[in-house]
């Protein structure tokens, strides 16, 4: 009875599969260590990516070749619950370019599989790279008066690409401003440039992710 909803599983199919899941898997790691830009590089979460895609060929082949597994499968994994957050909306997108590789190896798509994760990774590499050169940052100085506080923006003018005051907070013997900004030099320098001035008391630099650069 079993029969008529079962089929066999060939094994070259199921070699050549989790072969190609595991080299899309292992270009998923590399792009992603190539392009990392945050804080805390995470191997672990990279290596998952690589088994992420190998173990959803492996259901997805399963699921394919018998129709009783496939419910029983779908029963198991509804209870599953993925609990570890992610930080970074680009993790997300790695995540599911894994899962969602895996199920076209494991459907026995390999062209789309392999063409896709080419047009993905260029895609990131170019976007994500490019957007990299031009970090944006925020910088916090207090100045003592408005001579210093106009110190502080000719400076500016000669240092970076272009900047934005976004906030100014005027008290009686301090001006504290926050200043968007692209970057022209290396931060440390920059920071001692403007903090060398006359009449600027103390000046931070942070980037958008909330790195501490330099004081």
């Amino acid at each position: 009875m079993l029969n008529q909803f079962t089929s066999g599983i060939s094994i070259p199919r199921i070699i050549i599969s989790l072969l190609i899941a595991f080299f899309v898997g292992l270009f998923i790691y590399i792009l992603y260590k190539r392009i990392f830009s945050g804080v805390l590089y995470s191997k672990s979460f990279n290596v998952s990516l690589i088994g992420m895609t190998i173990i959803t060929a492996m259901v997805i082949i399963a699921v394919n070749s018998n129709l009783i597994l496939s419910f029983g499968m779908v029963g198991a994994l509804s209870i599953v619950r993925f609990r570890t957050p992610i930080k970074d909306p680009v993790d997300l997108i790695f995540l599911f370019w894994a899962a969602a590789a895996g199920i076209v190896i494991g459907a026995g798509f390999y062209t789309l599989a392999i063409i896709g994760s080419m047009v993905i990774g260029l895609v990131l590499f170019v976007f994500i790279k490019s957007a990299s050169f031009e970090t944006p940052y925020l910088l916090v100085v207090h100045c003592e008066n408005s001579q210093s506080e106009l110190a502080v923006t000719d400076k500016l003018k000669s240092l970076v690409k272009r900047f934005n005051v976004k906030q100014k907070t005027v008290t009686r013997d301090n001006i504290e401003m926050t200043v968007e900004l692209r970057l022209k030099k290396d931060e440390p320098q920059f920071v001692n440039e403007i903090t060398g001035l006359q009449g600027v008391k103390h000046a931070v630099l942070i980037s958008y992710s909330g790195d501490y650069v330099s004081q």
